[in-house]
């Protein structure tokens, strides 16, 4: 197997979602979701990004967003913005599960703040965690509570999830839609843009409108990542990038990860699993041909969405590494594809 770097997944939603089983999700897995220890191994996975996730109220009051995703064409609404006070606890909780998790692990899991870290773990086959925020409803516009975070672990940060921040503005779910949806950065986010180039925090793009992503461009002196992120000229998805994005993204030595989101993988935008690989190679195609081979990873989404029933779940993501190697890609490239760039990536951004 070839270890697999994940830029995205949502395994703290649910654990925080389900505390009281939560030994029975991580440690011994309950055969539901997409990820537990015992499947990570099984399925080659290193390391990846653990998101801390504001979910909305609005999520539960009878909109089925997978059900209307499931019929494009779509535009669905988004909740309001989430103040800090309402927002702290809950990213607090979710903190504090992914600690538990290293705890909890025996040495398997390890929580990471450096490339140092994420490589002496690929070396010793202990699974590399590292904090993210997707959405900055937790950090307060006076910014005082990054420094907190960043004091607990947290190296990578969205500014915003779709639904708006005070700090910006995310893309609605649309299909089709350009990603050019509203407005980008508040005088707020800028800040936060600035103290975490200062930080050394990696910032995400993968829900930033396009508006959005040309702001943290023109402000920030890291590389462009959108971690979980796909191709808007294969799947004309509000939530995909566009050939010029791409092209900045690269110029900046930045990254894409490939999101395994079933409505931003098929070029049909529909929500079903059932689905073979040809819409995944010919996104992982077309970012190859205008990233380039050095910034180009994955970035699975696993425990946030619908995934393709060829992977179904961690476990099964070696098969998605043997369709890229039985559509001829190399070693050398599915190395880089899968762990190596990734890890060049955050050495660029965090420092060796």
């Amino acid at each position: 197997m070839i270890p697999v770097f994940d830029g995205h997944n949502d395994l703290l939603l649910r654990l925080h979602e389900a505390p009281d089983r939560r030994e029975a999700i991580w440690l011994t897995g309950e055969g539901k979701g997409h990820l537990d220890l015992p499947r990570m191994k099984a399925g080659g996975f290193a390391g990846g990004f653990f998101a801390i996730y504001i979910p909305s109220p609005e999520a539960h009051d009878g909109l089925d967003y997978m059900t209307a995703m499931e019929n494009p064409p779509f535009a669905l609404p988004l909740g309001d913005l989430i103040g800090h006070k309402a927002a702290q606890p809950v990213a607090l909780s979710m903190a504090g599960h992914l600690r538990w998790m290293e705890r909890s692990s025996q040495g398997a899991f390890k929580v990471c703040t450096t490339a140092a870290e994420l490589r002496a773990c690929l070396a010793q086959g202990v699974i590399a965690g590292i904090m993210h925020m997707e959405g900055a409803e937790a950090i307060g516009p006076d910014l005082d509570a990054l420094y907190l975070y960043h004091d607990m672990g947290l190296r990578s940060l969205g500014p915003v999830w779709s639904r708006p921040t005070v700090f910006g503005h995310g893309v609605p779910f649309a299909f089709p839609s350009s990603p050019d949806t509203g407005e980008g950065l508040t005088p707020a986010g800028k800040d936060l843009i600035r103290l975490c180039n200062k930080l050394r925090i990696m910032i995400d793009l993968s829900h930033m409108t396009e508006k959005g992503f040309w702001d943290v461009a023109a402000l920030s002196d890291a590389p462009l990542v959108a971690t979980h992120s796909n191709a808007h000229a294969i799947t004309p998805s509000s939530r995909n990038l566009t050939d010029r994005q791409l092209a900045a993204i690269r110029d900046t030595g930045g990254m894409v990860g490939l999101n395994y989101a079933t409505s931003f993988l098929r070029r049909d935008g529909r929500q079903s699993g059932d689905m073979g690989w040809e819409d995944a190679l010919a996104h992982l195609d077309h970012l190859l041909e205008k990233l380039g081979e050095d910034h180009l990873g994955l970035g699975s989404d696993f425990d946030g969405a619908t995934i393709p029933v060829g992977i179904t779940d961690v476990a099964g993501q070696q098969n998605l590494v043997q369709a890229m190697r039985d559509h001829g890609y190399d070693e050398p490239l599915l190395r880089k594809i899968c762990h190596g760039n990734w890890l060049h990536l955050l050495e660029r951004t965090w420092g060796a």
